[in-house]
């Protein structure tokens, strides 16, 4: 729904695409189908679902999009080692604790709603979509409490999850190290035994989120930290519990323990979001599982950040996209080429230039393709927690092979797609009363955090395809291609590109196997541009999905999914061949050089 146009001075606007949410639960994945016929998800049902999109668009658009522009100018600030949110954080917080967000998607018995992740990622969306700084205080508790939740011990999960699901504590991921990012077998960070089943945690930890803040009573660190035996790399990390007040007998809080924030990050974007440097000196820690197998209950906790960065992404892409559209309908400038179509005015929209619509589109379809796909993996994600023995292990696998595609592909594209909408805007869209360069400023952050997409990448090509020759990717261009043989004649068009898209990915994911072989190199070489063309084969999958889940259907809702898909087609997914041609072309000429060029 447009408006008129917006002034430097109003707030930019944000109407929650429920229409699309519903038609991806209702027509494309059936949600309500499988939720019925599983006994655990029994208590869902699409009237639930509905009010909670409902009340999920009205806080979103009427609590926490007035923070956002306030937030960013005002900051996180610390003070010795207290962090303040900006002001009205604190009491949007409350309602969102006492709204039962936190525990949207936890269990029952932690207090949770137990709604599926198809239904959390849509909340998701919404909230980072009007405020992502606000958003990563209660994210990073929730992917605390799903690490807690599969490693550690019944005692634990009864102390923490509760009050952390209700918004009384918060919870935090410690990994980084000043001179240890993704590398993590190289940290410094010890945990000495205390003789009573405590440890004495030391240690420098850096870049993390919310770790210092009012918001909350008390702040639960995970954090990652080697003991004294401990074996070198990656298998010798293990997960300690580090609660900011110890916790007595009864739940209550006790004495200050020995952490605290030294200082909090100066950033591009994202400026409400305490990003602290936390010292440990000493502080009471609590394993979590077993000695030396911390690693794996973290990647618990960072594969579900990594997919919210994907959502992060899809929110800055639909937002920026909602007002840009709003502009272009009511800028005048020039005239159309192909006749004046406003002549009561002394220039035409710029909706009507076909650069603007070209900027507009590319933001379209990555919003309609991303939150298809980030959806399919939320679904997979269900399975592989609710479906049957078979199921489980099928979407685990799928999930594992998507998992960096969803963070990083969803992130570029989002990216490229603020960045069309700021261009909308001409100069406005470079100056800050408008709104729009905090969304590129604030989104930025999202293909670094978690693993930065080369990373991202990395994993996807070298552990998740080259490492098994590729068996995983088979079953999913399998069901790919079945799915393309679904559509009907009057989408030959996306047949056809399709069947060529998926053919040159699966040639060059041979091509990468076995130039592996005899050059390591070509993995590292071939990763970014492999995982856009894997990733712009999956849009195009969406878009199958889509059209198929639309046929039979009238009305102009419909009817413009097609359209949509014929630019995708056209405009778009070419992109693919180009990203083709670049891995074909080979690690010879990026490792040619002596390191002592780039000096």
């Amino acid at each position: 729904m447009l408006r008129a146009i917006f002034s430097g001075d109003d707030m930019p606007i944000y109407n929650a695409p429920l229409q699309d949410m519903r038609f991806l639960l209702n027509d494309v994945f059936q949600a309500d189908q499988f939720w019925q016929s599983n006994e655990q998800l029994a208590h869902v049902d699409m009237a639930t679902v509905d009010a909670v999109l409902e009340e999920m668009a009205k806080f979103s658009a009427g609590v926490l999009l007035p923070l956002n522009r306030s937030g960013d100018e005002e900051g996180a600030k610390i003070e010795g080692t207290v962090v303040t949110t900006p002001t009205g954080f604190k009491e949007a917080f409350k309602l969102y604790a006492e709204g039962g967000w936190v525990g949207l998607g936890a269990a029952e018995e932690w207090g949770g709603q137990g709604m599926p992740k198809m239904v959390t990622m849509l909340a998701e969306e919404m909230i980072f979509a009007v405020n992502p700084s606000f958003t990563l205080y209660p994210l990073l508790s929730v992917g605390a409490c799903l690490a807690i939740s599969a490693y550690a011990s019944q005692e634990q999960k009864e102390t923490y999850l509760p009050r952390i699901y209700s918004g009384e504590w918060s919870g935090t991921m410690c990994l980084t190290e000043p001179h240890a990012g993704t590398d993590l077998g190289i940290i410094k960070t010890k945990a000495i035994p205390n003789g009573d089943g405590s440890f004495a945690i030391s240690g420098t930890k850096i870049f993390i989120t919310g770790g210092e803040h009012d918001l909350t009573s008390n702040h639960i660190h995970l954090v990652l930290a080697k003991t004294p035996d401990a074996p070198e790399g990656s298998k010798g990390i293990s997960l300690f519990i580090v609660p900011k007040f110890n916790v007595n007998a009864d739940g209550s809080l006790g004495e200050r323990n020995a952490v605290a924030a030294g200082s909090i990050e100066h950033k591009m974007g994202i400026k409400a979001s305490a990003t602290c440097v936390m010292n440990f000196d000493g502080a009471k820690g609590f394993l979590v599982g077993k000695e030396n197998e911390g690693l794996a209950a973290m990647f618990v906790m960072m594969n579900y950040e990594r997919l919210s960065m994907g959502l992060q992404g899809l929110g800055a892409s639909e937002i920026a996209f909602q007002n840009a559209a709003v502009y272009a309908h009511d800028r005048i400038q020039g005239r159309s080429a192909t006749g004046t179509k406003s002549p009561e005015k002394a220039a035409d929209p710029i909706i009507h230039h076909p650069d603007v619509r070209r900027m507009l589109l590319n933001g379209k379809v990555n919003n309609e393709a991303g939150r298809c796909f980030a959806m399919y993996v939320a679904r997979q994600l269900d399975l592989s927690k609710y479906g049957t023995a078979e199921q489980q292990k099928a979407a685990a696998d799928r999930v594992a092979l998507l998992t960096p595609v969803a963070k990083a592909f969803l992130t570029d594209r989002a990216l490229n797609a603020t960045l069309d909408a700021q261009l909308v805007f001409g100069g406005h869209g470079y100056i800050r009363e408008w709104g729009m360069e905090q969304y590129v400023r604030d989104v930025r952050i999202a293909q670094i955090y978690e693993g930065t997409n080369g990373i991202q990448s990395l994993d996807l090509m070298g552990r998740k395809i080259v490492r098994n020759g590729g068996a995983s990717v088979v079953p999913y261009l399998a069901e790919i291609r079945d799915a393309m043989s679904k559509l009907g004649a009057e989408h030959d068009f996306l047949k056809t590109a399709m069947e060529k898209a998926v053919s040159r990915v699966e040639a060059i994911t041979r091509t990468v196997i076995e130039r592996s072989k005899t050059n390591p190199d070509e993995v590292n070489a071939a990763c970014v541009d492999y995982l856009h063309a894997f990733g712009l084969m999956s849009y195009g999958y969406m878009f199958v999905l889509l059209l198929n889940a639309a046929a039979g259907k009238s009305g102009e809702f419909y009817a413009n999914k097609t359209t949509l898909a014929k630019f995708f087609v056209a405009r778009v997914l070419p992109e693919l061949y180009a990203r083709a041609d670049a891995i074909e072309g080979g690690a010879e000429s990026l490792m040619a050089f002596d390191a002592a060029y780039f000096a």
